[in-house]
C-alpha cells in the first residue's frame, strides 16, 4: 500500500520526468528545425547558383545566336548589295548601250534621208530620159510600120505565137527530161527499198504435202487398226474426212487429205489411238472429237507465236486464232501463216526505210490474207472476207483497206496499202516461194508470148526466165524508133489487163535493121 507521502513523491518524480521529456523534446524539435532551415537554406542557395549558371549559358546562347544571325544579316546584306551593284553596273551599260544605238540610228536616218532625196533626183532624171526614149520608140515604130507594112499589134501578135511555140516545144523537152529523172531517181530509190527489205528477210522455200505419216510402235498394230472386215478405217475416215493408207510401209502409216486442218486433226487422233491401244468405232469418234478440240489450242498457240515474234500484242483473240488456222493453209504450196509473217516483215522494213509507221505496215501484211483462213462453206473472195472479219473485230480503216485492196479489188487510199501490194508480190514472187503445175507453168508462157504477137509489127515473142520477161522482136520496116517505147508500153498494159501473174514481167522490145549479102 502506497503512503500519502509516497504518493506525493510518485507525482513529484512524474512530474519532474514529463518536464525533463518535454524540454528535451522541445530541443530535439528546435534542433531538428534548424537543421532542416539549414538544409533549405542550402537547397536555395544550389538553386540560385544553378538558376545563375543556367542564366549565364542561356545569355551566353543568346549571344551567340544574335551574333550569327548579325553575320547571316551581314552576309545577305552584302551579297544583296554586290547584286545591286550587277545590276547598276549592267543597266549602266545598256544605257550606254542604247544610246550608242540610238546615235547610230540618227545617224543612218541622215544618211537615209540623204540617199532618198538623191533617189528622188535620180528618179526625175530617169523619167525624163523615159520620155525621151518611149519617144524615140515610137518614131522607131512608126518607121518600122511604114517599112514592114504591118500594124504594131500585128508584128506583136506574130511575135508572141513564135515565142509561144519555142517555148512549148522547149517545155515538153524540159518535162521528158524532168520525167526521165523522176522515173529514173524513183526506180532507184524503191529498188534500194525493196532490196534492203528482202535483204534483212530470210524466208524458207515452199514445200507442198498432201500426206502425213504416222509411226507405228510395231506392224502388228496395223490389223487394230483396219479392224474386222475393215470397220475401224472406214470409222475413221468418215470421222476425219482422210483417207488411210495402210501399205507395206515397215512400221508407218499414212494418211492422206488436201485439207491439212483435217490431215492434221487425223494425224494427232491416230497417234492417241495407237497409244490408248483402243480402237474400236465409238472410241475412234471419241478421240477425232478431243483431236479436233486441241487443235483449237495449236491455231491460239500458232497465232500468238507469230503475234509474238512481230510484237503485237493488242489484236483481238479471234483473229489470233484465225492466224493459227494459216499456219494449216496453203496457197500455191507456200505456207499462208508463213507468207503472211514474211509480208509483215517486208512492210514494216519497207514502211520504215520511207519514213512510215512499222508497226501499222506489220499489222497491215499480218492481216491481209485473214480471209482465207475462213472455212470453205462461207462465199466470197478471200480479200472480202478478211475485210468483213478485221471490220467486226474493230480493225482500223487502214488495215481494212490493206487487206481489201491489197489485190487492187478497190483503190488503194493509204500508202500502207500500196507498201502490202508491194510486199505481198515479193514474198510470192521470190525463187522457192511458190509452185505451180507445169500445165499452169506453160499455159501461161503461151499466153503471154499470144498476148504481144497480137500487136501489128510483132514478128517474134519469147518468154524466157521463167515467164518474168517477153522479148519482142518487130519488123523495122513497119515499126519506126520511134514506136518502140510506145509499142512495148502497150504490150506491158495489155499483159496486166489480161493475165495474173507473181511479182512483175518484164517487156523488151527489139528492132533492128540487118544488111545480108553473099560474096561468090
Amino acid at each position: 500500500m502506497f503512503t500519502g507521502t509516497g504518493i506525493v513523491v510518485f507525482v513529484v518524480f512524474a512530474v519532474v520526468g514529463f518536464l525533463i521529456g518535454y524540454v528535451i523534446a522541445k530541443m530535439t524539435a528546435k534542433n531538428a528545425v534548424s537543421s532542416a532551415k539549414k538544409e533549405a537554406d542550402k537547397i536555395l542557395e544550389e538553386a540560385k547558383k544553378e538558376i545563375e549558371l543556367k542564366k549565364s549559358q542561356m545569355e551566353l546562347e543568346l549571344e551567340r545566336e544574335r551574333s550569327r544571325q548579325r553575320a547571316e544579316f551581314e552576309r545577305m546584306t552584302q551579297s544583296k548589295r554586290n547584286e545591286l551593284s550587277r545590276l547598276e553596273k549592267r543597266l549602266e551599260e545598256q544605257r550606254e548601250s542604247l544610246e550608242h544605238r540610238a546615235d547610230l540610228i540618227r545617224k543612218q536616218e541622215k544618211e537615209l534621208s540623204q540617199l532618198e532625196r538623191k533617189l528622188q533626183s535620180q528618179q526625175q532624171e530617169l523619167m525624163a530620159k523615159q520620155q525621151q526614149l518611149d519617144e524615140l520608140v515610137r518614131q522607131e515604130n512608126e518607121k518600122l510600120e511604114r517599112i514592114a507594112g504591118m500594124t504594131q499589134e500585128e508584128a506583136k501578135q506574130i511575135l508572141m505565137e513564135n515565142m509561144i511555140s519555142q517555148a512549148r516545144a522547149e517545155a515538153a523537152q524540159k518535162i521528158r527530161q524532168i520525167r526521165e529523172e523522176a522515173e529514173a531517181e524513183a526506180e532507184k530509190e524503191a529498188r534500194e527499198v525493196i532490196i534492203s527489205a528482202i535483204q534483212r528477210c530470210a524466208a524458207e522455200t515452199t514445200v507442198e504435202s498432201t500426206v502425213s505419216v504416222v509411226p507405228l510402235p510395231s506392224d502388228e498394230i496395223k490389223g487394230r487398226i483396219i479392224g474386222r472386215e475393215g470397220r475401224n478405217i472406214r470409222a475413221f475416215e468418215t470421222a476425219t474426212g482422210v483417207d488411210v493408207i495402210v501399205d507395206d510401209t515397215p512400221e508407218a502409216v499414212i494418211l492422206s487429205g488436201y485439207d491439212p486442218i483435217r490431215r492434221e486433226i487425223a494425224r494427232i487422233a491416230m497417234e492417241k489411238l495407237i497409244m490408248d491401244g483402243r480402237i474400236h468405232p465409238a472410241r475412234i469418234e471419241e478421240v477425232v472429237a478431243k483431236a479436233e478440240k486441241e487443235m483449237e489450242n495449236i491455231f491460239k498457240e500458232a497465232g500468238e507465236q507469230v503475234c509474238f515474234e512481230l510484237g503485237m500484242h493488242n489484236i483481238h483473240p479471234e483473229l489470233v486464232k484465225l492466224l493459227g488456222r494459216l499456219k494449216f493453209r496453203t496457197s500455191y504450196g507456200q505456207n499462208v501463216l508463213q507468207h503472211s509473217k514474211e509480208v509483215a516483215y517486208l512492210a514494216g522494213y519497207i514502211a520504215a526505210e520511207l519514213g512510215l509507221n512499222s508497226k501499222i505496215a506489220k499489222r497491215c501484211g499480218l492481216l491481209h490474207d485473214i480471209g482465207k483462213a475462213v472455212d470453205r462453206g462461207q462465199e466470197g473472195t478471200h480479200t472480202q472476207l478478211g475485210y468483213e472479219i478485221a471490220k467486226k473485230y474493230g480493225e482500223d480503216e487502214i488495215v481494212l483497206n490493206a487487206i481489201l485492196a491489197h489485190h487492187e479489188d478497190v483503190e488503194p487510199t493509204t500508202p500502207y496499202t500500196v507498201i502490202v501490194q508491194a510486199a505481198d508480190a515479193i514474198s510470192g514472187a521470190r525463187p522457192g516461194a511458190r509452185r505451180e503445175t507445169l500445165e499452169n507453168y506453160i499455159r501461161r508462157l503461151q499466153r503471154l508470148e499470144e498476148l504481144a504477137e497480137n500487136f501489128p509489127g510483132v514478128q517474134k515473142t519469147y518468154a524466157i526466165q521463167a515467164g518474168r520477161e517477153v522479148r519482142v522482136i518487130v519488123e523495122p520496116d513497119k515499126v519506126s524508133d520511134t514506136d518502140v517505147d510506145i509499142l512495148a508500153a502497150e504490150i506491158a498494159q495489155k499483159i496486166q489487163e489480161e493475165m495474173e501473174y507473181p511479182g512483175q514481167i518484164k517487156v523488151v522490145v527489139i528492132r533492128e535493121r540487118r544488111a545480108v549479102d553473099y560474096a561468090r
